[in-house]
């Protein structure tokens, strides 16, 4: 790494590192996010509740009718009109994939990310597409909470859109792609798992979320972890964002590991699409 470009990055870097150590610098667009997190906190808390906080975020709400409505999760096709009715259907944890869902979205759309728009819409579609074979994927497993699989991977990579939002703030980044592609590389992961840690996912999605992109030994896929290690390999990746395998050995394996799977993209491909279709904004 070039000295030039390590004084950049120790600049944000250190600047994040104080953020998530007191209070996170969080877009205001998290808002919706950050207040289904503190609902969600009361294991007694009710649906009306929940319901109540949702409702104040439209985008939210029509997500969530949205996903309630899909075959995924309402096969008998009879339609869904109330929130309440929607909530109860998909569970909580699907409303605070669906407030996360939004949360970034809006990131995506945020004036602060068009100098980066290719790299942020990449991600984007690619996180929705792993969210979507990873909830697949658990089902078919019968191990691990498909829902649970499913939120997983739509916030694997919430650290590049951290990442990208916080980078516009520093000249250095803004016209210089290679700088901030490190940037992502290095540390996309470590500050995701922190964001989750914080944003009070469940310790089964933040330990998946750390080291995804590594090289991994799964004999059975039994965890949250296997599954979107799995997932990700499968997803179309982001052009922008693809790195060169570390050897000729990593790419052999990871192609043994994405064939493992591989059927189920066939034998999916409708469910798939709609859950894309159903998680898009």
């Amino acid at each position: 790494m070039a000295e030039a470009s390590t004084a950049i990055h120790f600049r944000i870097l250190s600047d994040i590192a104080r953020d998530l150590s007191g209070d996170v610098n969080f877009p205001i667009c998290m808002d919706a996010a950050i207040l289904v997190r503190d609902t969600l906190k009361d294991p007694l808390v009710s649906i009306t509740k929940v319901v109540q906080v949702v409702g104040v975020e439209p985008l939210i709400s029509s997500k969530l009718l949205r996903l309630a409505n899909s075959v995924a999760y309402n096969p008998s096709g009879k339609a869904i009109t109330e929130l309440s009715s929607a909530v109860s259907r998909l569970g909580f944890e699907v409303v605070r994939t669906t407030s996360l869902a939004v949360t970034l979205d809006q990131m995506l759309k945020s004036r602060n990310l068009a100098a980066y728009d290719e790299i942020a819409r990449q991600t984007w579609e690619h996180s929705i597409e792993v969210a979507a074979i990873a909830r697949v994927l658990a089902r078919r497993l019968g191990r691990i909470n498909p829902d649970e699989a499913m939120l997983a991977g739509l916030v694997h990579d919430i650290g590049i859109f951290y990442l990208l939002y916080r980078a516009t703030e520093y000249p250095e980044y803004r016209d210089n792609e290679p700088a901030m592609l490190e940037l992502l590389h290095g540390w996309h992961e470590s500050i995701g798992e922190s964001l989750l840690h914080i944003l009070g996912l469940p310790e089964s999605i933040c330990v998946a979320v750390r080291d995804h992109d590594q090289l991994q030994n799964i004999d059975i896929p039994c965890t949250v972890r296997d599954v979107l290690y799995f997932a990700n390999l499968l997803a179309r990746q982001q052009e922008t964002l693809k790195r060169e395998p570390a050897s000729e050995q990593n790419a052999s394996v990871r192609d043994v590991d994405r064939s493992r799977y591989a059927d189920l993209l066939g034998e999916a491909e409708d469910d798939i699409a709609e859950l894309r279709a159903a998680l898009a904004v």
